[in-house]
């Protein structure tokens, strides 16, 4: 099926993937391609275009589209253009409604009260039991509240062992005995790749006691070896109920005998299960990389406690979701991207969103540049960027990284996230049921008003306007605000209109609606 589609005069679009969120909005000037029917899909994924003038494009299947010459084409299977009402609010409830209901499923308090504390970049491949409790006693040291503390990749023995490295990690349950005594919740890194070698391998391809057949398999049978980003691997396949069961005797256990209160589930993602490249044939067909990856998406929500990041078609699941990594930068991948793929995920129906890891969670930069040379200013930016965003959540050790007044300057970003928790914890109850954004494009409050192309601002609920620092250096910031009276975060109260103000890095800019 191929549809075509004039673009209004003022028309703006968003809509397919969060990782294109810098792009848009998308208009009469645009020309972008994507099949995402082919394309490698990561971070959160929709079949789904809407617009400020309350139309939309919704597919139950990826499509293609292309924007050019002030036309949207769009091939695929059974599309959908709707006219839902007059605006971007409109077309949004419409087709949440209809295609993805939110399932009013309530999520954990703590993911939205205090910040989040993930190893990844303070440890990378190497945590340790002794840097684990190291890290921890440092954040309580340093006038940061506990909250959820994540050891990342690299505590396992082995890819799909699912078992604590015995040499890191010398006696994994009194550590995280220790944690809760201090006040944190403990989840881990798991991805459903297992290495293709060893004794857990064996046992479940040729030995089996159940006699079933875990991983993905090629179509004479063999396990499908695919490509990810740490080599070659076999994969879990969720869509069949012996690997669901496999991994929840895994991960079961861990909560059962060592007090784990969660997981963060990473890899799982559409351009995985593609296995483009399998070494022994090709992929099975009996379910397709699209189910695959909603099947792994399906299968961690069973547990209270969970992260995602690479989801298709999750829109109305109540999930926690985060952004994909970003880099220890101020553009390209860096703090500038946040916002615009942070306003995307809201109205691709995935609000309950973290941003990356405060300072960059992209570890090639640190992997060949020393952590030394960290820029402060990005340092504290991000934090203040990530500070009244549904969650925040820091990697590497500010006070072991920064000095005394960048790591003030992030202490205080992560107090006004505790301070501002009652409001962001009551959006949040709002949207599990409604399904609203809790981060909202101004052009979803205040539609056709000359908002839509603002994507350095957003709306946290419909009470505050917040327009955090994402350019270096910069000391003042020249912006309109919607009609009305805003109070500003140093209690100037301003008119609707253009204002500016001054944007030392001690100031977060946020205005406060009274009328």
């Amino acid at each position: 099926m191929k549809l075509t589609i004039t673009i209004y005069e003022n028309e703006y679009w968003w809509g397919g993937s969060v990782t294109e969120g810098i792009r848009m909005p998308y208009d009469l000037h645009t020309d972008f391609f994507c099949d995402y029917r082919r394309y490698g899909i990561s971070n959160q994924t929709m079949p789904f275009f809407l617009s400020n003038r309350g139309r939309y494009i919704w597919s139950e299947n990826c499509f293609a589209i292309r924007f050019k010459d002030g036309v949207i084409t769009v091939e695929g299977e059974e599309i959908i253009l709707k006219q839902a009402g007059s605006c971007l609010k409109d077309a949004y409830l419409d087709a949440m409604k209809a295609y993805f209901p939110f399932d009013q499923k309530q999520l954990p308090d703590v993911f939205f009260e205090t910040a989040q504390y993930n190893g990844w970049m303070q440890f990378m491949y190497d945590p340790t039991q002794e840097g684990v409790l190291e890290y921890a006693k440092g954040i309580i040291e340093n006038g940061f509240t506990p909250g959820i503390l994540m050891i990342d990749e690299g505590w396992q023995k082995a890819y799909g062992s699912w078992e604590f490295d015995p040499i890191k990690f010398p006696a994994p349950k009194e550590m995280i005995d220790q944690l809760h005594a201090m006040g944190f919740k403990l989840m881990l890194w798991v991805t459903p790749y297992v290495m293709c070698s060893g004794y857990d391998y064996v046992v479940n391809t040729l030995f089996n006691q159940n006699g079933e057949k875990l991983f993905m398999r090629t179509e004479d049978g063999d396990v499908a070896i695919i490509h990810w980003w740490n080599g070659y691997c076999a994969v879990l396949d969720l869509t069949k109920e012996c690997d669901r069961r496999y991994l929840s005797d895994q991960l079961d256990r861990l909560v059962r005998d060592f007090g784990v209160d969660g997981f963060k589930f990473d890899g799982g993602d559409v351009g995985v299960y593609r296995a483009n490249a399998t070494i022994n044939g090709a992929p099975d067909t009996r379910a397709t990389a699209e189910e695959r990856n909603d099947a792994w998406n399906r299968f961690g929500t069973a547990y209270s406690f969970h992260e995602y990041k690479d989801s298709y078609k999750q829109g109305g699941r109540n999930m926690i979701q985060r952004l994909s990594d970003k880099a220890h930068v101020w553009k390209g991948n860096g703090l500038a991207d946040i916002i615009p793929a942070t306003l995307v995920q809201g109205i691709l129906g995935t609000p309950f969103i973290c941003p990356d890891m405060i300072g960059g969670g992209e570890w090639s930069y640190f992997r060949y540049v020393a952590k030394s040379i960290a820029d402060g200013e990005l340092f504290v930016r991000m934090a203040q960027c990530s500070a009244l965003l549904p969650m925040m959540q820091f990697s590497l050790a500010p006070w072991q990284y920064l000095d005394s007044y960048h790591l003030q300057l992030c202490r205080d970003a992560a107090h006004l996230h505790k301070k501002m928790a009652p409001y962001i914890l009551s959006l949040v109850r709002h949207a599990e049921v409604s399904g609203e954004p809790i981060i909202r494009m101004l052009e979803y409050c205040y539609p056709h008003q000359g908002f839509a192309k603002i994507t350095d601002c957003f709306m946290l609920g419909d009470r505050y306007l917040v327009a955090p620092v994402t350019v270096k250096s910069q000391k003042e910031r020249t912006l309109t605000l919607p009609e009305g009276l805003w109070k500003y975060c140093d209690g100037t109260v301003f008119q609707g209109g253009e204002v500016t103000v001054s944007t030392p890095l001690e100031a977060l800019p946020y205005f406060e609606k009274i009328i």
